[in-house]
C-alpha cells in the first residue's frame, strides 16, 4: 500500500486537470466530499484550486451508512446529498465543482437540479474517482484521448444498432434508437457537463426494452462493483434489458445471484449502460496492484477495447435503483450498424 502523502507529481497532475477544466482566477470553486472521502483528494483540490486563484469553499456532508439495504460499490450515485435544499443551491452557483464524493453524483438524483444551475451560473463538475493519487497521476487526460472519444461518440449517436460479440459466447443486440450517448476524456471546460478522472471511453444509455440476448462473462473479465477478476465463467440471459438468468456453477455466479438477490427489486436485473474504453494508458491488469481500499476501478472503465456492460440506474430508461453491477469484458468485437469499432478486444482506428 502506497502511503497517501502529498507528493509533487501529484499536486501537478491536479493542476494540469484543473486548467483543463478552465479554472480561471475568481471563479467560484465547490470542493464537494463526505465524511468517507479520500482526506488527500480534498486537500490537494483546495490547494491547487486556491493556488489557481479560486474562490473555494469546502462542502463535507455527513457519508450514508447503514442503510438496511445491502452493501454498494462504484454505483455512481452518492447519497450524501439528502435532497438538502442549501447544498443543491450552494452547489448550483459554482462554477466548478470538484466532486470528491466516494461515489461521485453521476447518477446522483440531485444532479439535474445541480447541474442546470442558478439562472446566473451553471457549473460544470468534475468527478475525482475514488482512487489512490498514484493511480491518478498516472493517467492524466491528453488531448489524443479527447479526440479518439470525440471521434467514437459521433459514430454511436449515429449509429442505430450496436451488436457485441465474443468468442467466449457473448451475443447481444442494442436498439439505439431513443438512446442517450456520451464520452468522456477526463476534464470538461463547458458549463452544464459532468466528466470523471481518469477518463476515457463512451456510453449509451439504452432507452426501455432496447437491449436482448446472451452475456458471457469469461475468465479475466472484471466485476468492478466486488473488484474482483472473473475466475470462472458465467453466461446472463438479457431480455428486454432484464437480466432473466444466471447460468454458472462457480462462486462469481453465486456471487452474482446472490447480489442480485438481495436488492429485492427488478430493476437492479436491468441495464444501466453499454459502452466501451478508449484510453491507451489505462491497463487491465492494473487491479492486481492495489488494495480494494485504495482502488475505485475507473481505470477499468475506460482500458482501451474493454466492452462495459453495466446494470443498475438508467435515467433514459425512467429507471432508478441503487444496485449496480459494471463488467469490462475483454476479447469482445462491437459493432455500430455493422462497422466495426472494436475487434476483438482492440479499438479499430
Amino acid at each position: 500500500m502506497l502511503q497517501e502523502r502529498i507528493e509533487p507529481a501529484w499536486i501537478d497532475a491536479f493542476e494540469t486537470v484543473l486548467r483543463r477544466c478552465a479554472l480561471q482566477p475568481g471563479d467560484q470553486v465547490a470542493i464537494l466530499g463526505e465524511t468517507q472521502s479520500r482526506p488527500v483528494l480534498m486537500e490537494m483540490a483546495r490547494l491547487v484550486a486556491t493556488r489557481l486563484g479560486g474562490r473555494c469553499f469546502t462542502l463535507t456532508l455527513p457519508s450514508v451508512l447503514g442503510r438496511g439495504e445491502p452493501l454498494t460499490r462504484s454505483t455512481g450515485a452518492c447519497p450524501a446529498i439528502q435532497n438538502s435544499a442549501p447544498v443543491i443551491a450552494a452547489l448550483a452557483a459554482s462554477a466548478l465543482i470538484i466532486d470528491c464524493t466516494v461515489e461521485g453524483l453521476m447518477h446522483a438524483p440531485e444532479l439535474p437540479a445541480i447541474i442546470q444551475g442558478n439562472g446566473l451560473t451553471q457549473p460544470r463538475i468534475l468527478y475525482v474517482s475514488n482512487e489512490h493519487p498514484e493511480a491518478l497521476c498516472r493517467l492524466l487526460p491528453d488531448e489524443q484521448t479527447e479526440q479518439q472519444v470525440k471521434v467514437h461518440l459521433k459514430r454511436l449517436r449515429a449509429a442505430r444498432t450496436m451488436r457485441v460479440s465474443s468468442v467466449a459466447g457473448t451475443d447481444l443486440r442494442i436498439d439505439l434508437q431513443g438512446a442517450v450517448g456520451g464520452g468522456n476524456w477526463g476534464y470538461t471546460s463547458r458549463p452544464g457537463t459532468l466528466t470523471h478522472w481518469p477518463g476515457g471511453l463512451v456510453l449509451a444509455f439504452p432507452a426501455a426494452g432496447s437491449v436482448n440476448g446472451t452475456l458471457v462473462l469469461a475468465e479475466g473479465d472484471v466485476n468492478l462493483t466486488f473488484k474482483r477478476y472473473i475466475d470462472k465463467a458465467v453466461t446472463l440471459t438479457i431480455e428486454n434489458d432484464y437480466v432473466t438468468r444466471i447460468d454458472g456453477t462457480g462462486v462469481d455466479a453465486d456471487l452474482l445471484r446472490s447480489h442480485f438477490e438481495a436488492w429485492g427489486e427488478r430493476e437492479a436485473y436491468a441495464v444501466s449502460h453499454v459502452g466501451w474504453g478508449l484510453n491507451a494508458a489505462a491497463r487491465w491488469d492494473s487491479m492486481a496492484f492495489y488494495d480494494k481500499r485504495d482502488f475505485n476501478g475507473t481505470e477499468l472503465r475506460a482500458f482501451a477495447g474493454n466492452f462495459l456492460y453495466s446494470t443498475g440506474a438508467n435515467e433514459t430508461a425512467g429507471r432508478y435503483t441503487r444496485g449496480h453491477f459494471d463488467w469490462p469484458m475483454r476479447h469482445c468485437t462491437v459493432a455500430l450498424d455493422d462497422a466495426v469499432v472494436v475487434d476483438a478486444g482492440k479499438v479499430v482506428v
